[in-house]
């Protein structure tokens, strides 16, 4: 495996050392600026569309809700990267690495708003609803499909293979840890329990997310308040840490700043996926009435990951001395809960990954199914997948921590790269929707979305382009 490594080292020390920091910050920042900073001026209209229940133009009810198209994205975000990815986080980058995921998420909240918002505008109707992504607003967007046919193969390489592998390593790694279990058998019944799953199609993975991430969330975050409780009294010391550990001269010195960043911005992006590409294609699925309104939902679905959960898990291993233990990925969350709660807290959280890391799995695997089908829609293609995915998830339960978590790196940096192109290039729609979603509540009206609103936006699949009052 020795060249392959090589390769993977390579690949990601270009992508990240030079290409991806600038991309993300910069882009990032400049997303903020040109929807008037839209994160922060609107985060109680986030709240307020997650109960949204109106339907699309068509009045049809197709398409999954807007609250369901949010969990399969949050079933992607929420899991391995809040535990295990905040760990290794803290552990390679010491501390500041914290305050790095957590910029990357407030400038990247405007990033999710105006990829999952260009989801809505040029996704396409089907059988089962909608579908939609960077590979379709690529091509209908800048009419290069062939660039939609290499982010479609990315993304299925990406989430359907190598953070489906990363999921199953840390579960694996975890029950190892916890309870002394085989990591190939129980591999082999995770494998078995995906593929019952997966070939249930898109309103399942909708139904089994929206089960599954509520509750795992909310416990995992009551145990992290109570252990947040008992040391209250530290908890500003650690936030001290986080900043001085970000900024210090002693880091600045040793090389620190740089880890920090470095791993901050890998894990954020791993966990809380803004930019990435991914979780548009969950936004394109719900059935709503004007694009800039999943736009929101997604923004506020990378506050909730990072700022919330990511903190949680964050606070609670600096809170311990496990930190500095030498060890990491789950293996250091389980170490830090168990200091502070008693040595059943390593069965919580072995438990708690297996929910967290196979809703995510499920999530990981529609993205793929949903390129495969901008690719070609195909039987044969879309069983190969489906048992591409399950192989992997089997290699994963087996394979080292650095390999799979290396592969991931890769793949979700060359996405992000093509991604980050399409989104600054196709902006502006992004925007002008925006700018029509504010006026029309300014006039106290629900926003419906016609693509004669928006300069230069027309002939698109599903909004139409004038309201049936103008026919008439």
């Amino acid at each position: 495996m020795d060249w392959f490594v090589k390769i993977l080292d390579f690949g990601n020390t270009v992508l990240w050392s030079y290409l991806l920091i600038v991309m993300l910050i910069g882009l990032g920042l400049y997303f903020t600026y040109k929807t008037g900073f839209v994160q922060f001026k609107n985060f109680l209209e986030m709240f307020r569309l997650l109960g949204d229940k109106n339907t699309a133009i068509s009045g049809k009810k197709k398409g999954v809700s807007s609250l369901s198209a949010f969990f399969i994205s949050a079933a992607s975000r929420i899991g391995t990267g809040n535990l295990a990815g905040v760990a290794s986080a803290i552990a390679l980058g010491g501390p500041g690495a914290i305050f790095w995921m957590w910029l990357i998420a407030l400038i990247g909240s405007a990033t999710a708003f105006v990829e999952s918002t260009l989801a809505q505008i040029y996704k396409i109707n089907d059988k089962e609803g909608f579908r939609g992504g960077p590979a379709y607003y690529i091509e209908k967007g800048l009419k290069a499909r062939w660039l939609g046919i290499v982010f479609a193969v990315l993304i299925i390489c990406c989430f359907g293979l190598a953070f489906n592998s990363v999921q199953a390593n840390t579960i694996t790694f975890a029950f190892n840890n916890a309870f002394g279990t085989d990591r190939l058998m129980l591999g082999i019944v995770l494998a078995a329990f995906v593929a019952l799953v997966i070939f249930g199609g898109v309103k399942r993975v909708a139904k089994v997310s929206s089960i599954v991430v509520p509750i795992m969330a909310t416990i995992y975050l009551v145990v992290a308040i109570y252990v947040l409780i008992i040391n209250i009294t530290e908890v500003p010391a650690m936030f001290a840490l986080i900043f001085k550990s970000a900024f210090g001269l002693e880091q600045a010195i040793g090389g620190g700043v740089g880890a920090a960043l470095m791993m901050g911005i890998k894990r954020g992006l791993f966990s809380n996926e803004a930019g990435m590409g991914s979780a548009p294609n969950a936004a394109a699925t719900a059935n709503v009435s004007h694009p800039a309104k999943q736009g929101f939902i997604q923004s506020l679905g990378v506050f909730v990951d990072t700022i919330i959960i990511c903190s949680a898990t964050a606070l609670m291993i600096l809170l311990s001395d496990g930190f500095a233990s030498g060890a990491q990925g789950i293996e250091l969350t389980q170490l830090a809960l168990s200091e502070h709660i008693g040595a059943w807290a390593s069965s919580f959280i072995a438990i708690a990954i297996m929910f967290f890391a196979f809703s995510s799995i499920v999530g990981n695997y529609y993205y793929g199914e949903t390129n495969i089908e901008f690719i070609r829609s195909s039987k044969t293609a879309l069983f190969i997948y489906r048992a591409a995915v399950v192989g992997m998830v089997l290699f994963g339960s087996v394979a080292s921590l650095q390999i799979v978590w290396d592969m991931a790196d890769l793949f979700m940096g060359l996405m992000a790269v093509v991604n980050l192109i399409a989104i600054t290039l196709l902006g502006k729609f992004a925007f002008g929707a925006l700018k029509d979603y504010l006026e029309q509540k300014k006039a106290g009206q629900d926003p419906v979305f016609y693509s004669k609103n928006v300069e230069g936006l027309r002939d698109l699949d599903h909004w139409k382009d004038v309201s049936p009052s103008e026919k008439k």
